[in-house]
């Protein structure tokens, strides 16, 4: 389309004061990753005190960061605001793409840990992957790795290997929030490219 009343302004995020402009439209495995994971928050977290995001919040940590996460949950109603989430939320999701992954993993993962932020996960929808940190004095620890194992590769392992699968993950938040990886994944490779 050429008519600018349709075009979207770039989106844009604010990592140690310099502008970064984030990746293009994310592919569909990233969408269908970070919705599942907004949905499975939004569902569990209806009539609690918390709230959960999806993409296209913005999150102002200081005045020098600025992020938009795939996903997050914030439980101090006082710093969502009608334009923005002022201050950390309690957990963020960032779903890996190529073009942000050294971000997530680096300085913002960093910022995060130093505002407070309690839970971050690092989402790779390629390997089913999810990693889950828990912040540890200012710094996040990482406290485990879930993967969406097919039941090929499970009937491939030998029984101990099996047994150590982790096929749910705890959200610190809450002492019966769990939440199964495969639901997290649905869909997330069942398209294909043209």
């Amino acid at each position: 389309m050429d008519n600018l009343a349709y075009k979207e302004p770039p989106r844009v995020e604010l990592i140690e004061g310099k502008t970064y402009l984030m990746s293009p439209r994310p592919h569909i495995s990233h969408n269908r990753a970070s919705f599942r994971i907004a949905h499975i928050f939004e569902n569990y977290l209806e009539g609690k005190r918390c709230v959960a995001f999806a993409d296209g919040t913005d999150v102002y940590l200081d005045d020098k960061n600025h992020y938009v996460p795939d996903a997050m949950i914030v439980c101090n109603r006082s710093i969502i605001h009608d334009d923005a989430v002022y201050g950390a939320p309690d957990l963020v999701v960032e779903v890996l793409s190529p073009s942000t992954a050294k971000n997530d993993r680096g300085p913002k993962m960093r910022h995060y840990a130093e505002a407070g932020v309690k839970e971050y996960w690092i989402v790779t929808p390629i390997g089913k992957m999810v990693e889950v940190y828990y912040n540890q004095d200012g710094r996040f620890e990482i406290d485990a790795v879930y993967t969406d194992f097919s039941d090929h590769d499970l009937e491939r392992m030998d029984d101990d290997d099996r047994k150590n699968v982790r096929m749910e993950i705890p959200v610190s938040l809450y002492d019966d929030f769990f939440v199964k990886v495969k639901d997290i994944f649905v869909n997330v490779d069942g398209f294909q490219e043209r």
